[in-house]
């Protein structure tokens, strides 16, 4: 693409740029620009990129996105997010594949790679890299389509009321897919109504023709299905779901087995990854692809071919113990079903738990803490690191319940090289979980 196209498709002007000069990629940070990328000034809370922008040329960039003037090649725009939204929607009315929207609380991203991967017997498929599900990196998406893609999933973040609602303009699915509502980013809504009427905008932008799927066994449920004006299909443990997941068995750290139905036909698949909560993950992708148009068998026979993001559930060793690294963020939610497939698995040596703080929970701070304080009470770990000022919450709570003082290290604050003289005692056998919020990077303790 030309940067004249470009500036046309963002209703943007041309400064001091060839409109001939073409460019093949964007860069949202100065110190990671490739010969000929074009460079976002966003103006975020706490760094500006138009302050970026002539060492962005200096590293290489061809031009600059900008909401003001800077003295570098630009193309000016009244409004960066908007003229984003310009660009990907125009991009997106050129494609009339199936475009599935999705998003949730928590497993966007891996259930993402799941649903691309039941796709992928249509054909390739275009879906986000990584977590670019924002305002400013979603609508890049289309920018990355080339020829004989039949198909695309995209992953879109919530932090906050109106942005999916933006993103659905921009991306104008036919399909819409919501994990589950949870408590993940419930600081920006105020509480789980919140999320859960956040998430809904997804199902509120679909056309009449479309179709919304949601979990058959959420909290919130009721309140989805009321957002759905075409068709509503569910997943779940539920023989009413459907899509049910039928079954799902541990295979070890790194494998699992699940079997489900969708309709009256079933399926079986055997994947590289754990916890009960890919039960449903899988069921939900399986799902969407059938409404997609690829058969139950094709889809799950496609499920192995899925990309797994790291951090999530992530296996590692560590002086022969197996570390579970699920460190790419943490929610009440998350942190419980880490837990459980903690203490679900086989282990010949020790249990233990290494519980950083989850953010972002606004008001909600001290109720999700305590209930990972109640989900430990009554388990047989042998030991749980707590770190971070709020998880001392959990804690608490967790003493309060019967679990043995003896079994817990405090740590108000994060300290890595507390973690590490922890994880010194690990032998063989035994196996660690590791979870936390992004912030904290909690797997920076294994070097």
């Amino acid at each position: 693409m030309t940067l004249g196209e470009l500036a046309q498709r963002l209703g943007g002007q041309l400064v001091g740029v060839a409109g001939n000069q073409e460019f093949r990629h964007f860069a949202t940070d100065n110190r990671q620009i490739q010969q000929g990328d074009v460079f976002l000034c966003i103006a975020g809370a706490n760094v500006d990129g138009h302050n970026f922008a002539e060492s962005a040329m200096a590293a290489g960039a061809s031009a600059c996105i900008a909401e003001r003037t800077v003295n570098a090649p630009h193309i000016f725009v009244e409004n960066l997010v908007d003229a984003l939204g310009n660009f990907g929607r125009s991009l997106r009315r050129d494609f009339d594949g199936p475009v599935i929207g999705l998003t949730g609380s928590h497993g966007k991203t891996t259930t993402k790679e799941f649903v691309a991967a039941a796709l992928s017997p249509l054909g390739p498929v275009l879906k986000n890299e990584g977590n670019r599900n924002s305002e400013y990196t979603s609508p890049l998406l289309w920018h990355d389509r080339v020829p004989g893609m039949k198909s695309a999933v995209v992953e879109m973040g919530m932090r906050g009321f109106d942005q999916i609602t933006h993103l659905a303009k921009v991306h104008e699915p036919n399909i819409g897919l919501i994990t589950v509502i949870g408590t993940a980013h419930i600081e920006k809504v105020g509480s789980r109504e919140g999320i859960s009427k956040a998430k809904a905008e997804l199902f509120d932008a679909l056309p009449c023709d479309g179709t919304a799927i949601f979990w058959h066994e959420d909290d919130y449920a009721r309140d989805l299905r009321s957002h759905v004006k075409g068709r509503g299909l569910t997943f779940g443990f539920s023989p009413e779901a459907d899509s049910q997941v039928l079954g799902y068995r541990m295979l070890g750290w790194t494998a699992c087995q699940i079997r489900g139905r969708v309709g009256s036909e079933t399926y079986e698949v055997e994947l590289p990854v754990t916890g009960r909560h890919q039960a449903l993950n899988v069921a939900s992708a399986i799902l969407t692809a059938h409404v997609a148009g690829v058969s139950v068998s094709d889809a799950a026979a496609a499920l192995p071919t899925a990309h797994i993001p790291p951090l999530r559930m992530e296996v590692r060793k560590w002086n022969g113990a197996t570390i579970l690294v699920d460190t790419y963020n943490a929610s009440p939610d998350s942190t419980i079903a880490a837990l459980k497939t903690l203490l679900e698995g086989e282990a010949s040596g020790r249990r233990l738990a290494i519980l950083g703080e989850m953010k972002e929970l606004g008001d909600f701070t001290e109720a999700g803490h305590r209930m990972v304080g109640k989900a430990l009470v009554g388990t047989d770990l042998d030991h749980v690191f707590f770190t971070g000022g709020a998880m001392d919450i959990a804690a608490e709570t967790a003493l309060a319940g019967g679990f043995p003082a003896s079994r817990m290290i405090r740590r108000p604050s994060v300290n890595l090289d507390e973690i590490r003289e922890f994880l010194s005692s690990v032998c063989e056998g035994d196996v660690v979980l590791i979870k936390g919020s992004r912030a904290l990077g909690l797997e920076k303790a294994l070097g």
